[in-house]
């Protein structure tokens, strides 16, 4: 596993991790029972605290993405296909927004986006 850190990112080191990790599950790079590097292992890569790297690992085991079992380390979770639905929604749902966000302040009508919305729906 690839996990890149960017100190001029306005996102904090954990959350980077935690982003860069769940990616590759989403992705299916990282298959069910496959085991993640260890926390002290990824610190030592990433040259940060192993508090921020268990922090990242934390976050991912309450979000159901990977499970840890002592003494042995960190695996990708069994995939909930509700859960993944659930992420892939809320993403679609942020990516919505922006656009709608955007779209309002170059002055695109609601009609406007409803209708490249459609349009966009059948050319997929």
């Amino acid at each position: 596993m690839n996990v890149i850190i960017s100190n001029a990112s306005d996102r904090p080191i954990y959350e980077q991790i935690y982003t860069q990790i769940k990616g590759a599950i989403l992705r299916g790079e990282c298959k069910e029972g496959d085991p993640l590097p260890s926390i002290r292992a990824l610190a030592k890569e990433l040259r940060i605290s192993v508090i921020t790297t268990k922090r990242a690992f934390d976050d991912l085991e309450r979000d159901g993405f990977i499970y840890s079992v002592q003494g042995k380390g960190s695996f990708v979770a069994v995939k909930n296909r509700e859960l993944l639905r659930e992420e892939y929604l809320r993403q679609a749902e942020g990516k919505l927004s922006e656009a709608i966000s955007l779209a309002r302040s170059g002055g695109v009508t609601d009609e406007e986006l409803s209708e490249m919305f459609s349009y966009l729906l059948k050319g997929e």
